[in-house]
């Protein structure tokens, strides 16, 4: 069967509101949680999102690659390459805190052609296709128009163990400088929903660090298709495994990359309980 566009995105769609059931109908009840790292959680409803997402996958494009969160790259090295976050902001779900999503992606030959993230509790579907433009819920979505940084709100990613390292100064410092000169930085916990919230206008911008391929592909290409601009922080170009993120409405991209370097400047700042002497 000849691969066909359309289909694979109305497919996209459909598979992404069905994960994002699965995730609303153990919302708020009792779940086993487990701990894979430092403030890194995983429940069983990940596995459950992910377990259907990956079985409707393969009855559909058997001969497709898939790279999905919990089981990682089952590969067959061909040209169509699916990237599957089945539950972005585990913490969020885990605390009930309805603050997360679903988000699958589809790469062809190495380049995102069609995304969806879904809000499963907002029940808002974001969506793109690669020159075709951006949606949510099928209505057309675009950046925002904000020029000026102090008018702006922003979100960002700290780092999922945020400990006294050198990244926590970093991401600390970063929060300073914007904090500083904006409307405000946001933390919702769920990379996935900040970068739908850029696409849509709600946010003018967000970036991340320590982040990976299935918390950035779909949110990319909706960023991109609304109008958006997206790069490494320092405004190099963006690359899917360079666990970074500066996403933007496209007017604030030179400035935030400016404040972001700002901030790496003032990064060996000692952190709270750090200042001389104290350990």
């Amino acid at each position: 069967m000849a691969f066909k566009l359309d289909e694979a995105y109305q497919f996209t769609m459909e598979l992404a509101r069905e994960a994002g059931a699965i995730l609303r109908e153990r919302f708020g009840t009792a779940l086993t949680v487990e701990q894979k790292g430092p403030a890194d959680l995983v429940t069983e409803a990940d596995r459950l999102s992910e377990a259907h997402i990956l079985r409707r996958i393969r009855e559909r494009y058997p001969d497709h690659d898939i790279l999905a969160e919990e089981s990682g790259l089952q590969a067959r090295s061909g040209a169509f390459r699916w990237i599957i976050d089945p539950l972005d902001g585990t913490t969020n779900f885990a605390r009930s805190l309805p603050l997360f999503g679903v988000s699958i992606a589809l790469e062809v030959e190495g380049e995102l052609a069609l995304g969806a993230i879904y809000d499963p509790m907002g029940e808002e579907l974001f969506s793109a296709v690669k020159g075709r433009g951006a949606w949510l819920n099928g209505e057309p979505i675009r950046v925002s128009t904000v020029e000026r940084l102090e008018d702006g709100l922003f979100a960002m990613a700290f780092p999922s163990a945020l400990r006294r390292t050198p990244m926590a100064q970093k991401s600390l410092a970063q929060f300073a400088v914007f904090s500083q000169r904006s409307l405000g930085v946001r933390r919702l916990g769920t990379a996935v929903l900040e970068l739908a919230y850029v696409a849509a206008g709600r946010l003018d911008g967000y970036w991340g660090l320590e982040l990976n391929a299935w918390d950035m592909a779909a949110g990319v290409l909706v960023v991109q298709e609304a109008g958006g601009q997206v790069s490494g922080l320092d405004g190099s170009p963006f690359r899917l495994d360079g666990r970074q993120i500066l996403a933007s409405n496209g007017r604030l991209h030179p400035t935030m990359v400016h404040r972001l370097a700002e901030a790496g400047a003032r990064d060996g700042a000692a952190l709270p309980g750090q200042e001389e002497g104290r350990p």
